[in-house]
């Protein structure tokens, strides 16, 4: 039975890295109509109406407690924080060239998730974060030849942080179901991405373009429906800092379908950075015998 459940597990999280690879790519396609922040309201607005149909459907109940308290904050920063960056992001940024930053959650699920006392640091991991730095580094330096601004990097790497946290949260609180937990989460999201839409004087208008409505109907059904149900009911059978691992594939997979629909150009400094990148990642996360989570015991009693 356990045998079965971690090969499910493992379906699940190389499942969610494929269908989670074109959520930049359709994003780029809904930036070109849609302000940045309306366009991510109304992917999430829809999503969530989607997880509550989905909710009465299979007639769960939503979260209550310290899970509800979870829920919340789940979308405060992997829908609401998380998302309005990244949309913001993905108007300089390449989809590929994202989610090579992004490459670095894992190092960065590993700092939270010892600092929250879930699970014990390794010198791996540090070698592992200075080598995913430099990489970021040197893949900052093509952004700014390209008059990419240095805020916009910074702003990709504060959506890495608040997808790590939001993993980490799952962790915490106690287990939901992931369409339960995904409902809520995504329209405490839905209405934290209006009100920065608002502050931002976004244009609220719905789409016009068709590649605009196909760009949201992904993102909603796909890349938000199906990829996050299926991060969710990761998070409940592996530690944080190993679902992050999910990360780690997405860089390659959006590169190559990047390359194929929008032209994104791959040039040697680009790829260069993201393997020092990846490398880093594996060092202080993926390599063989990695830091252990810390006992049910002693989280009981930090908790």
């Amino acid at each position: 039975m356990k045998s079965d459940q971690g090969k499910g597990t493992l379906v699940a999280f190389l499942v969610g890295a494929v269908l989670a690879s074109g959520n930049p790519i359709a994003v780029k396609f809904s930036n070109i109509e849609l302000d940045p922040l309306w366009g991510a309201t109304l992917r999430f607005t829809f999503a969530a109406g989607l997880m509550l149909i989905v909710m009465a459907v299979l007639r769960l109940h939503f979260p209550r407690g310290r899970a509800l308290v979870g829920a919340v904050l789940y979308g405060v920063f992997n829908f609401g924080l998380a998302f309005a960056c990244l949309f913001y992001a993905l108007v300089e940024l390449g989809a590929g060239f994202l989610q090579i930053l992004l490459a670095v959650i894992p190092l960065i699920t590993l700092f939270l998730v010892v600092v929250q006392r879930l699970e014990r640091l390794h010198i791996a991991a540090v070698v592992g974060a200075i080598l995913a730095f430099v990489g970021v580094l040197l893949m900052s330096q093509v952004a700014v030849d390209a008059s990419v601004p240095i805020i916009t990097i910074l702003v990709a790497l504060a959506a890495a942080f608040c997808l790590a946290e939001g993993a980490v949260l799952v962790r915490i609180f106690p287990p939901e179901h992931p369409v339960s937990l995904n409902a809520v989460g995504m329209t405490v999201g839905a209405l934290v991405l209006f009100v920065g839409s608002l502050l931002a004087g976004n244009d609220m208008v719905l789409p016009s373009l068709g590649a605009t409505w196909l760009a949201l109907a992904y993102m909603v059904v796909i890349g938000s429906g199906v990829v996050f149900v299926l991060w969710v009911y990761v998070l409940k059978h592996w530690e944080a800092s190993r679902a992050a691992y999910n990360f780690v594939l997405l860089p390659p997979i959006t590169l190559f379908f990047s390359n194929f629909i929008t032209g994104e150009a791959v040039g040697p400094e680009l790829i260069f950075g993201g393997l020092v990148i990846v490398a880093g990642v594996y060092v202080g996360a993926l390599r063989p015998n990695r830091p252990s989570t810390l006992s049910e015991e002693t989280l009981s009693r930090s908790g």
